[in-house]
């Protein structure tokens, strides 16, 4: 018998049948229509992606958006694409993935400790989603990041996903301003509610394919999203031990 639904089963349940922007649903709908030659016996997803990994998760990726052949035809994050064929090895060697290869929902890819999704949920043309398209998809990070209870870390692939999680901290009276938190491959920043935030350039053909991004830089983010997360556990056992050492010293 299957588990019952979660609470992130039920959001990923109704975030996929999202019809806020009408550009994005009509360009899904076409590509998985028209379909690439190389897929042309897929039933392509084109439909919001679902988030993807372990409900319990201290890290999460943040991502930009699906893509066009790759998870909208895949309908799970960085599967079936250069982007997943350059993250997932990366993931694996890390730890936080049960396999190097993403090919299919069915491929038996399992996270570990580690939760992905997208500032924008649908794939955008030219890989370009509109300021608008980004405030239309804002509220489902909201209620994504309200539901990932176990987070420590956050790592944001590429500057918009990087803007997207200052935007959400801002939105949900976390942060006041985001004057200091400057992009930068490798950069670490702590929100005032102690959560982590990392940033890469994002894995996309055009960063790894010129070098810009190798696979020992990226692996590197990912083995420090690891220490933050566990320092961040560390952190917080002290914090509940001191608070409860206080206590019984006061009720003596």
């Amino acid at each position: 018998m299957p588990p019952p639904p979660t609470a992130l089963d039920d959001f990923n349940a109704r975030m996929s049948a999202c019809e806020r922007c009408s550009r994005l649903r009509e360009h899904c709908t076409n590509i998985a229509a028209v379909r690439r030659r190389a897929y042309s016996e897929w039933e392509y997803w084109g439909r919001p992606v679902p988030s993807f990994g372990d409900p319990h998760a201290r890290i999460l990726i943040l991502g930009l958006a699906p893509g066009a052949h790759g998870s909208n035809r895949t309908g799970r994050p960085f599967t079936g694409d250069g982007s997943g064929d350059f993250l997932y090895p990366v993931l694996h060697q890390a730890g936080l993935a049960s396999q190097p290869k993403a090919t299919s929902r069915d491929d038996g890819m399992r996270l570990s400790d580690l939760w992905i999704c997208s500032v924008v949920r649908c794939a955008p043309p030219g890989n370009k989603p509109t300021p608008e398209e980004l405030r239309n998809c804002a509220p489902w990070l909201d209620e994504e990041m309200a539901l990932l209870t176990d987070l420590r870390v956050v790592v944001c692939l590429g500057r918009i996903a990087f803007d997207g999680v200052l935007a959400w901290a801002r939105r949900a009276e976390i942060l006041k301003s985001r004057a200091g938190y400057d992009f930068a491959h490798g950069a670490e920043f702590q929100l005032p509610n102690g959560l982590r935030v990392i940033a890469s350039y994002h894995p996309s053909l055009q960063n790894t394919n010129t070098g810009k991004l190798t696979r020992p830089m990226f692996l590197s983010i990912f083995k420090r999203a690891k220490v933050l997360a566990n320092a961040a556990d560390r952190a917080r056992a002290r914090s509940a031990k001191s608070t409860f050492n206080a206590r019984n010293k006061s009720a003596k």
